[in-house]
């Protein structure tokens, strides 16, 4: 045999490869033999020839472009490039794991192992870097033709969901319900976003994403909370008191209560949601938000629900709840106040009211709003399938508690 092999195969690491190639470069650039040149460095001869001439595509008589021995891996692009996929495949060949290939090249594992499982050969998964790079190159042409534009039937069902108000995430859920053995009717719901965001799709009515319910495309960041000093001459039971139950929504019947507020602060809908169940009601006040109001509207509405469902109401210190000894008194619920500035703390009921504000935007009289409009409002939401319900609707899990 007329040239040798490393016998030290161990992974070699991105500068020694490096180094490796630029000293088989400059052996053939001073007319070193290809075998020559191999047994001097410590390599394969076919490894040789293909950094010389490259590798033949499979099927294909063209060669691919040959190996470049100087240029180093590079992580100033965003996509991998063809040196760094070279380099992949060597270590790879080294038995190198991919998070060491990874750490080489500045890339996340995530990276390097998308990659290598994306490009590998379909039938013997060898990775082969060339033919990775034109899989790559096929793959990146742009813009595509999204899935919904090409579907008229999936663009229908999505355009109907939307105009029931319902989130990006519902509509797809719903569709793999409905569709379940139909997989060209199955979208995650940032293609959904991306559909109705971006610019020059077309996929969907652009009108339609005035119906997202958080009326703006960016997120807002979160301000710190400001402490305040308690409002209230009557004691308060703090959240810390509450009972365990209503903190895992073990049990149904603990409720989360606030207020949604109209233009100028002039009028208010107060809202209530279930912990268990995420079950909507809202309170008409047409009279004002004064403590004496809502504590009206909060014993009428509490006094329609059943025993079981009636064992707790927590709210924030807003002074509308300043009647909440009274309130106690006579509904024999028991009131439980947040913790200044945490509104993480009755996290239900801030969705809900972010949901609500599809129906009741920020700006606007709420006194307009008779009290059967606040019932088909809270019957929609009720109607609507929830994620944290295993996309069971709230009306249907409550109809399961009160049957069990």
């Amino acid at each position: 045999m007329d040239f040798e092999i490393r016998e030290d195969r161990q992974p070699r690491g991105r500068k020694k490869l490096t180094r490796e190639r630029e000293a088989y470069s400059r052996l053939m650039e001073q007319g070193v033999s290809n075998t020559e040149a191999c047994r001097i460095v410590g390599i394969n001869r076919r490894t040789g020839k293909r950094r010389r001439y490259g590798r033949n595509p499979s099927g294909g008589r063209k060669a691919a472009p040959p190996i470049n021995a100087v240029e180093p891996p590079s992580v100033c692009s965003r996509y991998l490039r063809e040196a760094d996929r070279i380099h992949i495949a060597d270590r790879l060949r080294e038995k190198a794991t991919i998070r060491v290939i990874a750490a080489e090249l500045g890339r996340s594992p995530s990276t390097v192992g998308r990659e290598v499982r994306r490009n590998r050969h379909p039938g013997n998964g060898q990775y082969r870097p060339h033919a990775a790079q034109a899989r790559a190159d096929a793959r990146r042409p742009r813009p595509r033709p999204g899935k919904i534009g090409q579907n008229p039937e999936l663009r229908d069902a999505i355009q109907a969901g939307l105009d029931e108000r319902w989130s990006p995430e519902q509509i797809c859920q719903a569709l793999r319900r409905q569709f379940p053995d139909r997989p060209e009717m199955h979208v995650v719901h940032e293609t959904v976003y991306q559909a109705l965001y971006v610019q020059g799709r077309g996929e969907l009515r652009r009108e339609l994403a005035g119906a997202l319910r958080s009326g703006r495309a960016r997120r807002r960041p979160h301000r710190q909370a400001n402490s305040r000093r308690p409002r209230f001459t009557e004691p308060m039971v703090m959240i810390s008191d509450r009972p365990a139950e209503a903190g895992d929504r073990a049990v149904p019947g603990h409720w989360e209560g606030d207020l949604i507020i109209g233009k100028d602060s002039a009028s208010a809908i107060g809202t209530l949601v279930e912990r268990a169940t995420r079950c909507v009601m809202l309170l008409h006040l047409p009279d004002g938000r004064g403590a004496e109001q809502v504590r009206d509207a909060l014993q009428e509405t509490v006094q329609r629900l059943p025993a079981h469902l009636k064992r707790s109401l927590t709210w924030d210190q807003g002074s509308e709840t300043a009647e909440h000894r009274s309130f106690s008194t006579a509904t024999d619920v028991p009131v439980y106040f947040c913790d200044p500035g945490s509104p993480w703390q009755r996290g239900p009921n801030e969705n809900t009211n972010g949901l609500l504000r599809q129906y009741f935007p920020k700006g606007t009289d709420l006194a307009v709003h008779s009290r059967e409009h606040l019932d088909a409002v809270a019957a929609q939401l009720n109607g609507r399938p929830r994620k944290t319900l295993d996309w069971e609707t709230p009306a249907e899990r409550l109809h399961k508690l009160i049957a069990a």
